[in-house]
């Protein structure tokens, strides 16, 4: 199926590695010129040149999404070097496991304020476009907690952040759907790839990882480019009618019914 995302401009927070990095490969493969930003500008560079390759424009800087002003200028000049913007995914975030007042403090500031800002300096160049579509990456910890393959309170912080996410993307969905844009949330389950949090539990025999390994119904971890597809698919043309939703990820591993 034709996503009908060639010739579409993106900006991809976080999309160095992991998630992000395969985020915004989906996007280029698709035809997508693609706006990155990450904290390490040697890993900015690489992974601007490997995107290039896909034949399509891509343009990248080091950025800390929890400065505000280094955010907006970042999304402006992206805009202005791909000439628009269609789509935005705020991949970025702390990571769970940050405990106490700082750890709340950390994923309020890169995971949400990161979010609202990139959403609010975004805005403008969205609504000139005829398809403005966001994808904001939560997590299956916004949607079921206490789960067994974790120390009691360990994804507390982390989990309530990215529920403030999930509601704030379905809000998005009802306040942008007039001017044409659409809002919708990716919720992953635990992802594994090369220096990826649970590739290093793996390596450190954590018995999180076991846990969690036996824990799928799929019988596999998931990986970046599962996620990656699944959200170029609700930032594309061809779901057009999709908006407000939290499409989770995770191969089974929650127990849920929406």
């Amino acid at each position: 199926m034709d996503l009908g995302l060639k010739g579409r401009k993106a900006l991809v927070t976080g999309a160095t590695r992991g998630i992000g990095r395969a985020i915004a490969e989906a996007l280029a493969d698709e035809g997508c010129d693609v706006g990155i930003c990450a904290r390490n500008p040697q890993s900015v560079a690489e992974a601007v040149a490997a995107l290039s390759t896909k034949g399509v424009k891509a343009t990248g800087r080091a950025v800390d999404v929890g400065d505000g002003a280094a955010l907006k200028a970042w999304i402006e000049a992206s805009a202005a070097t791909l000439g628009g913007l269609d789509i935005l995914v705020s991949n970025v975030s702390a990571m769970g496991g940050l405990s106490g007042v700082e750890g709340w403090r950390r994923y309020f500031e890169i995971d949400v304020l990161g979010t609202v800002q990139a959403v609010e300096a975004a805005r403008p160049f969205l609504e000139k476009s005829n398809a403005g579509a966001i994808v904001v990456i939560a997590s299956i910890a916004a949607i079921e907690v206490g789960h067994d393959i974790f120390p009691d309170g360990f994804l507390q912080a982390y989990g309530a952040m990215k529920a403030a996410l999930t509601n704030y993307s379905a809000e998005l969905s009802r306040t942008l759907g007039p001017k044409g844009i659409r809002a919708n949330a990716v919720s992953p389950g635990p992802i594994y790839f090369p220096g990826g949090v649970w590739h290093k539990r793996e390596q450190e025999r954590n018995p999180m990882y076991e846990k969690a390994k036996g824990h799928f119904r799929l019988g596999r971890f998931g990986r970046p480019e599962d996620v990656a597809r699944a959200v170029a698919f609700l930032a594309s043309p061809a779901a057009g009618f999709i908006s407000g939703a939290n499409l989770v990820v995770d191969g089974a591993f929650t127990r849920r019914v929406n």
